[in-house]
């Protein structure tokens, strides 16, 4: 599978990283790596990714600001969140700032995918729509 589409990974941890970027690569999709949430930022200024997984707890500029950021740039990216963070409230916060998925560490490969390819498709709705698919995976807020 090869996409037009445009991710930015804004991760500090470089083993996390380098996996999670060759899965996304390797799923066919183009991406761009940040090592904080500062740089994640300017790129995501310059670049104009489509989708946008930032971690949670970054030096420089946590996943918090950069969620805070994104969403004030003319056309904001789709936002995955991602952390090792057990916290029911920093995932209520997240989702109050309009995190488009919240996934925490650690997480198998495919449900990273499907989460991706979820989020992307909100996009595509009225192209997607004839297409067949395994069905959505929902999320409950209840606690698990």
């Amino acid at each position: 599978m090869s996409t037009d589409y445009k991710i930015l990974l804004i991760e500090d941890d470089r083993e996390i990283s380098s996996t999670l970027s060759g899965v996304i690569k390797s799923a066919g999709y183009n991406i761009i790596v940040a090592p904080n949430g500062l740089e994640g930022q300017k790129l995501a200024q310059s670049e104009n990714p489509d989708l946008v997984i930032t971690d949670m707890m970054m030096p420089k500029m946590g996943g918090f600001p950069v969620l805070e950021s994104l969403k004030s740039l003319p056309s904001p990216p789709k936002v995955i969140m991602i952390t090792a963070n057990e916290g029911g409230r920093h995932k209520a916060y997240a989702e109050m700032l309009g995190v488009d998925d919240y996934l925490r560490k650690p997480f198998a490969m495919d449900i990273f995918l499907e989460a991706i390819a979820r989020v992307l498709a909100k996009d595509k709705n009225s192209d997607e729509a004839e297409k067949p698919a395994k069905g959505p995976i929902t999320r409950s807020r209840k606690k698990s």
